[in-house]
């Protein structure tokens, strides 16, 4: 959270305990109650008007492939620079192929050197 380990935070919230002082302690302790409540009655606030205007799509969407927690940035690197899947390839109408679609690739695929320098485009903005 932020950069702040445990220790770090249990240290924080006593200084502002120190700081703020017994006295006003729980008004703002309050406040925060107030602000997290208020926080999590718009967070259902969207939750049903984005239920109200999918309808019942909104039961068959799959939540949890938009959670980004699930992806490792690692993975996905290694397979864009590393894996080479092959697209499928589209045919005309009268089923004759595309012969754009179908024509042998111009350039081959980099693989990644770590002794190659990263090359320095002069033209680039």
């Amino acid at each position: 959270m932020f950069g702040i380990d445990t220790w770090e935070f249990v240290i924080l919230v006593a200084l502002a305990a120190f700081l703020i002082g017994p006295e006003r302690l729980p008004e703002y302790i309050a406040k925060l109650r107030g602000w997290i409540r208020q926080a999590r009655d718009m967070a259902e606030g969207a939750k049903t008007q984005l239920k109200d205007e999918m309808g019942p799509e909104f039961e068959d969407v799959n939540w949890r492939q938009y959670d980004p927690r699930q992806y490792d940035p690692r993975k996905i690197v290694r397979q864009a620079l590393f894996d080479e899947e092959d697209e499928p390839t589209e045919q005309l109408e009268g089923g004759m192929p595309d012969p754009v679609m179908d024509a042998p690739p111009v350039w081959e695929p980099m693989r990644y050197d770590p002794d190659r320098p990263t090359p320095f485009d002069l033209e680039a903005t």
